[in-house]
């Protein structure tokens, strides 16, 4: 119940002023309310937060349940954590310095997409925003300084997550998704921002080249939701 609507409905006051309440008996009652109220909220998050880790586990389940056999031929991984498909073998996405889609990667696509999106759908209820994230590592052209490799990797990797949509968009397979696919499906080009790291701390040139899928779930909207009702 919002705070100010609990508060609106104490009456504590009698009409003869002699019988008005002490004002420290009066600020303990408060007290004790505000306190009722913070545990009320505490209890809420938690158990939205429990929910939705239980639901990011069974997304994951899903997922493995669905790739697990084909993740190796996919060049492919799914990370828990994060929800995030992984595409990371770059031989067969595209072309260096091109956002062409390779034919490889195109089959692949075209086998794991309407799979992956009919997974998603089953939770949908509770997801905010899937992205396909594009990756790339920090070089760029022989000579080339590191800001222009990065903003030049930034427009690449933002033409390849851009050229991604557009192609699983348009399989005929995933029609009936394609409303919630425009409302719900972000390209988000990321230069070499997250490149990986090999055990020394070095950039991996090779793995740091990849395409993701990433699962959002709405799990803060819901706790800022519930947060703003006790306001």
């Amino acid at each position: 119940m919002p705070i100010n609507k609990i508060l609106n409905n104490i009456q504590t006051l009698n009409n003869d002023d002699s019988e008005w309440l002490p004002i420290s008996d009066l600020m303990s009652g408060l007290m004790i309310l505000f306190l009722f109220i913070a545990i009320s909220l505490i209890m809420q998050v938690r158990q939205t937060a429990e929910k939705y880790k239980d639901t990011q586990q069974a997304i994951y389940k899903a997922l493995m349940q669905e790739f697990e056999k084909d993740l190796k031929h996919m060049g492919a991984d799914i990370d828990q954590k994060t929800l995030t498909f992984v595409f990371n073998s770059p031989d067969i996405l595209f072309e260096a310095g091109q956002s062409n889609i390779k034919p490889s990667y195109a089959k692949t696509l075209n086998d794991f997409f309407p799979r992956y999106i009919k997974v998603v759908n089953q939770y949908k209820d509770y997801i905010e925003e899937i992205r396909i994230e594009g990756h790339t590592s920090s070089d760029w052209k022989i000579g080339a300084g590191s800001d222009t490799a990065y903003f030049e990797n930034m427009r690449l990797s933002q033409e390849r997550t851009r050229a991604v949509l557009n192609y699983v968009y348009t399989i005929p397979q995933v029609s009936q998704y394609r409303p919630w696919i425009k409302e719900n499906l972000a390209a988000v080009g990321l230069s070499s921002a997250k490149t990986i790291k090999d055990d020394q701390g070095r950039e991996d040139k090779s793995q740091s080249k990849r395409v993701t899928f990433r699962i959002i779930t709405n799990a803060g909207e819901q706790i800022n939701q519930i947060a703003g009702e006790w306001q």
